[in-house]
């Protein structure tokens, strides 16, 4: 017997078909032939935004010597954002107009396969742990409808079967798009943005912060910092691509 989900979902499909944002096929927001396309990370690197140095499989650190003054402890990615235009229109469909909001499952089933390939999809790598989106400003949130951080970590949640919360790490100011601003002005644009709630369900435990993105670091090692001081253990990232 058919769930009522999958029959909504069936008559949603029927009315607005999905087409691949790769080759225009039917079906899917990206077929199997695009997503072989993509070069899944097979491994992780360290923080450093030039020249960054491939981290071992077998080490607990994700930081080089250069970067051990990050408060972020290291970062999983899945793609390059700048290798590849199909990446990049991807993306770009998550978070601007149509708002393809369901592309977070794609991007998540991908993240799960960087994990696979890495060997990082295991107990000891989520024991003890939880994801939090990087939050939106009310008025970024209301201009798209959803925040894609969240949607990819509730995702990413049901995969990999840790919680993840949406009412821990708040953003309280409004701030500009990191993208459009120069190193200097994106250090002072999240000063004093976020807030921290409920710090029991992260007191002693792996934060994984979750993002769309990671350019500079700027935003997560903000927020990093912040989780710390209200009793995180260790702050990893997790974003779908890194750029640079």
């Amino acid at each position: 017997m058919y769930s009522f989900s999958k029959i909504k979902t069936f008559g949603i499909d029927l009315l607005f078909p999905k087409f691949c944002l790769g080759c225009q096929k039917e079906g899917s927001f990206l077929c199997e032939d695009c997503r072989e396309l993509l070069d899944i990370a097979a491994y992780h690197y360290c923080l450093c935004e030039k020249n960054p140095i491939r981290i071992s499989h077998n080490s607990k650190s994700g930081k080089c010597i250069r970067c051990q003054n990050f408060s972020l402890s290291g970062l999983y990615f899945a793609l390059s954002y700048k290798e590849k235009a199909l990446t990049r229109k991807l993306i770009y469909q998550f978070k601007y107009q149509p708002y393809l909001k369901n592309l977070a499952e794609v991007f998540a089933g991908i993240l799960a396969e960087h994990f696979f390939k890495t060997g990082k999809n295991t107990n000891e790598v989520w024991e003890n742990s939880v994801l939090l989106p990087v939050p939106l400003d009310k008025k970024k949130f209301k201009t798209r409808g959803y925040n894609q951080s969240e949607e990819l970590a509730r995702e990413l949640s049901k995969i990999v079967e840790i919680p993840f919360f949406t009412d821990v790490l708040i953003k309280t100011k409004i701030t500009k798009s990191q993208m459009e601003l120069s190193r200097a002005e994106r250090e002072t644009n999240l000063k004093n943005a976020f807030e921290v709630k409920d710090k029991e369900k992260i007191s002693g435990k792996k934060v994984f912060l979750v993002d769309d993105v990671y350019t500079t670091g700027f935003t997560m090692q903000e927020c990093s910092i912040l989780l710390k001081k209200h009793g995180a253990k260790s702050i990893w990232g997790i974003a779908i691509a890194r750029e640079g």
